[in-house]
């Protein structure tokens, strides 16, 4: 149905991973994400009726992987908030590649429901977890998330994903001046655990967050601060991963480092995101997505043309442009609680 030909974008990246949210809702309002004061108590979401249905994720998921998608993540928003996300996990599982391989699902969430919910999704098919974590102290955990759940409920999923045996990654987004004086504390409370910890630079997602260069922590200096109490040498990256990976020269685990913004990627990406209402994305930092709610109606054949036919003239590389252009003149760009980051 779908030949490799049609996955190559302009530079040769060929789509492997593909991010579909849920939802664009969330029960937190992290100030790098959603902000309150934009997404506050008149801000208007999706209708339950412009999100894409069960019947429609699967259908564009089903297309993705025979055109060679490996990896499907679910984000959203929360995930966790959309009823009945654990049948869809089952469904989805039962994908296969082309050659019979099983699918790698993810998911990608603050954990806030993941005690309730961690043993069905895992019985569902569910393959790892990654769980989005700034703060282990609960004061500076509220000023982020702004919010009144505590720090303890997310702890408390991520130990139920561990319980169950799920492989687990925590995404910590460092800002300066909010958590970076916690990096090492961090590290600390996963190392040996299991649980491998990726330090995020502080991108320039949206327009709602007021993103600043001076607020970014180099990924340079993570690794060195770590280093300096637990040496680390690096190890060699994945495939298309993002994030750089080190290990604890004594063997006690590894963190990863994502630098979108002093190393760039772009030329190893190979995600598309489609968000809670059918819009396909090509990069975090686009401006707007293609609808294709049209082509899932008439098919998998127009599924199929639609996303590959816009991925293979995909040019985005933002992040390797970024700098005092795109800072003067910013252009707009997606909300990543829009798209899942």
């Amino acid at each position: 149905m779908v030949g490799a030909e049609r996955i190559g974008d302009r530079y040769g990246r060929e789509l492997r991973d593909l991010r579909i949210s849920l939802t664009d809702r969330c029960n937190l309002r992290c100030v790098y994400c959603m902000p309150r004061e934009v997404f506050g108590t008149d801000h208007v979401f999706l209708p339950k009726d412009r999100l894409l249905t069960f019947d429609q994720i699967e259908r564009i998921a089903r297309v993705a992987v025979a055109g060679g998608v490996r990896k499907l993540r679910l984000t959203g928003g929360e995930p966790l908030l959309r009823p009945g996300v654990v049948g869809l996990v089952e469904r989805l599982a039962a994908l296969r590649q082309p050659d019979g391989a099983p699918i790698d699902i993810a998911l990608t969430t603050n954990a806030t429901g993941l005690s309730r919910l961690a043993a069905p999704l895992k019985d569902a098919g569910l393959s790892r977890v990654t769980v989005s974590l700034d703060s282990l102290d609960p004061e500076t955990f509220a000023r982020i998330s702004d919010t009144k759940l505590p720090l303890s409920r997310v702890l408390d999923g991520i130990d139920a994903a561990r319980a169950v045996g799920f492989p687990v990654k925590i995404n910590t987004v460092v800002r300066r001046g909010f958590n970076d004086e916690e990096l090492e504390a961090i590290a600390e409370r996963f190392r040996g655990t299991g649980v491998a910890v990726r330090f995020i630079e502080y991108m320039d997602v949206g327009a709602t967050n007021g993103w600043r260069l001076d607020d970014m922590v180099p990924s340079a200096e993570v690794v060195e601060r770590i280093g300096r109490r637990h040496p680390l040498k690096p190890v060699g990256q994945r495939g298309s991963a993002t994030a750089s990976r080190w290990e604890y020269v004594d063997g006690s685990g590894e963190i990863g480092v994502i630098s979108s913004v002093t190393e760039p990627f772009c030329g190893s990406c190979t995600r598309a995101r489609v968000s809670a209402d059918g819009r396909l994305f090509t990069c975090l930092f686009a401006s707007d997505g293609i609808d294709l709610r049209p082509a899932v109606d008439d098919g998998d054949e127009a599924v199929a043309d639609a996303l590959f036919g816009t991925w293979r003239t995909r040019d985005d590389r933002y992040s390797e442009l970024r700098g005092a252009q795109t800072m003067e003149r910013p252009r707009p760009r997606v909300e990543m609680s829009f798209i899942g980051g």
